[in-house]
């Protein structure tokens, strides 16, 4: 047990952004479960973590409780509900790390929760359909996920998935296709403020697909955010007398670009090469396929 303890560890401390988002929702989910138990066994019922965590769609026990602006996207009540957005964030996840840093994609996830949390507690307090409803807290990492499946998406709108029976489809189709059902589900009463998040996370991951390809990448702000919270939790280290003078490292952006055009380099590349066959390619192009295959 001990050891398969510390093959988790070492899988988070050198997992990507993606792997440790995955951890953290099923850690999360874990401990709730267990305190739960514990809960029932002892009949405590004064008190529910998930109104201590999820967000409230009342105004003024969220300015109580503005933590579960952030919390909320870490927690899940149902098995199923937390399968099915990790094997979301697990497909697309992958897709969006091949052409975005671990940092752009943990900067949209976070951003995209607090789109959904904000749409959420928005339409709760203004269109009379939800607020004819008995004022409730929700919780998921849908709209988060959301995000991010829509950015992967209208960002590479090209890139396909083999679905069972339907074969290769493009992520694009899929992408809206989840929209579409989340939108025709505004009016149903299951599972109402889910959603509205989902509508949410999905319009922020939409827009920041566009912004990209405009040169503006509007996660820049929260990455920022996130560096500097987690920077208090690490041990100062005092700086060495020596000066020394280090190499500059690419902005995300600048590495996102390079992504991006030796990508393009490598398509144009595989059209060549199944238009007219190997020994069509210069030795150049020859060389940048052999690196891209041992990538």
């Amino acid at each position: 047990m001990a050891d398969f303890i510390e093959r988790l560890k070492h899988r988070y401390k050198t997992g990507s952004v993606m792997t440790r988002l995955i951890f953290i929702n099923v850690f999360v989910f874990i401990v709730l479960k267990i305190i739960n138990v514990i809960f029932t066994l002892f009949n405590i019922y004064a008190v529910d973590l998930i109104t201590f965590l999820g967000v409230p769609s009342h105004i003024p026990l969220l300015m109580n409780r503005i933590w579960t602006l952030i919390t909320y996207m870490f927690v899940h009540e149902g098995f199923l509900h937390l399968l099915f957005n990790m094997l979301w964030l697990y497909w697309f996840g992958q897709i969006f790390m091949q052409y975005f840093t671990g940092r752009t994609l943990g900067s949209l996830y976070v951003l995209g929760g607090l789109a959904g949390a904000l749409l959420y507690v928005i339409a709760f307090n203004t269109i009379p359909y939800y607020t004819g409803m008995e004022r409730g807290w929700m919780i998921g990492a849908s709209a988060a996920v959301m995000a991010i499946v829509m950015g992967a998406a209208f960002y590479r709108p090209d890139v396909q998935l083999n679905l069972l029976f339907l074969g290769p489809v493009k992520i694009v189709y899929i992408a809206i296709f989840a929209f579409v059902l989340d939108f025709l589900s505004l009016g149903n009463p299951m599972n109402p403020g889910g959603h509205v998040a989902h509508i949410g996370g999905a319009l922020l991951g939409y827009l920041f697909a566009i912004q990209y390809k405009k040169g503006k990448d509007i996660t820049r702000w929260i990455g920022g955010a996130i560096d500097w919270f987690v920077g208090l939790f690490k041990p100062r280290r005092q700086a060495a007398r020596m000066k020394v003078k280090h190499a500059r490292h690419e902005t995300d952006w600048e590495y996102n670009q390079r992504k991006h055009t030796e990508q393009e380099e490598i398509d144009a590349i595989l059209d060549k090469l199944k238009q007219s066959g190997y020994s069509s390619l210069s030795s150049e192009e020859k060389r940048k396929l052999f690196d891209a295959s041992k990538k």
